[in-house]
């Protein structure tokens, strides 16, 4: 018996999310279904991350434990005939037998990609969160300093979760901006119009709570449109009062970039 890992990649659109429920297909039951057909055995993977319904993923992690004579590189090229066009393996390796994606120290990446315009641009609708009024990322930088660091994230936690400890760890948290260019000048619809333009919010920590990472980008945005000044971030965060923060922004935007673990890499 060996323990394999993979690295998953997918579009979170057609899914209920990755873990396995009964309104819908997710993404952990594609995977089983496949391994099991492909490997011959009765196969259940293990996630790093149980990403929501809508979210999407470069870098998810799991495992699985298997008697498969196929080398453990070659699996994830086997796998990859079979899954679906919204679903692939980027990497398979054997690992230690004990290691376990969830309970092993790491440090994860989240971007959250937002589409900062007077349009909403169809070919960006399911990747990225709409917002109509024009964003400052000036002050969304200022606001993010202040969640850097170990804090008690309850303000930004949903009711549901499973954790046991509210304390988390933000190693980095950066906020950028592209412009787009639309054709014919389209970028601006009207000239007191501001540019259109991709806002990303990049953040890595050690582990996040129950939609912690949604939930820090909607007050962001808040910030950036003005609702909020950036220090109301610092009150919010003090104040461990989930109302006080904004409602989560939606799940289009939301990336899982990757998952880097302290004793393999």
């Amino acid at each position: 018996m060996k323990r394999i890992k993979l690295i998953i990649s997918y579009d979170g659109t057609n899914y209920v999310g990755w873990q396995i429920q009964k309104n819908g297909i997710a993404i952990e039951q594609v995977i089983n279904e496949e391994l099991s057909r492909l490997l011959k055995e009765d196969i259940t993977i293990i996630g790093a991350s149980r990403t929501d319904s809508g979210v999407h993923a470069l870098g998810n992690v799991a495992v699985f434990d298997t008697n498969t004579r196929i080398p453990p590189e070659k699996i994830m090229y086997a796998l990859n005939q079979q899954l679906p066009d919204d679903i692939k393996i980027v990497r398979s390796e054997e690992v230690a037998p004990d290691f376990h994606p969830r309970y092993t120290n790491c440090r994860k990446t989240y971007r959250y990609d937002i589409l900062n315009s007077r349009v909403n641009l169809p070919k960006e609708r399911l990747y990225t969160d709409y917002v109509y009024y024009e964003l400052h990322t000036d002050k969304m930088k200022q606001a993010a300093k202040y969640l850097l660091g170990e804090h008690d994230f309850t303000a930004f936690s949903s009711a549901g979760g499973q954790q046991k400890s509210m304390v988390r760890t933000i190693y980095s948290l950066e906020v950028t901006e592209e412009a787009i260019v639309m054709p014919n000048g389209a970028e601006k619809i009207h000239p007191d119009d501001f540019p259109a333009k991709k806002v990303h919010i990049t953040i890595t920590g050690n582990g996040f709570l129950y939609n912690m990472v949604r939930i820090i980008a909607g007050t962001l945005e808040k910030v950036g449109m003005g609702i909020y000044p950036p220090e109301h971030v610092k009150e919010i965060l003090e104040s461990k009062d989930r109302r006080k923060s904004a409602p989560k922004a939606s799940a289009d935007g939301l990336t899982l970039v990757e998952i880097c673990y302290e004793n393999l890499e």
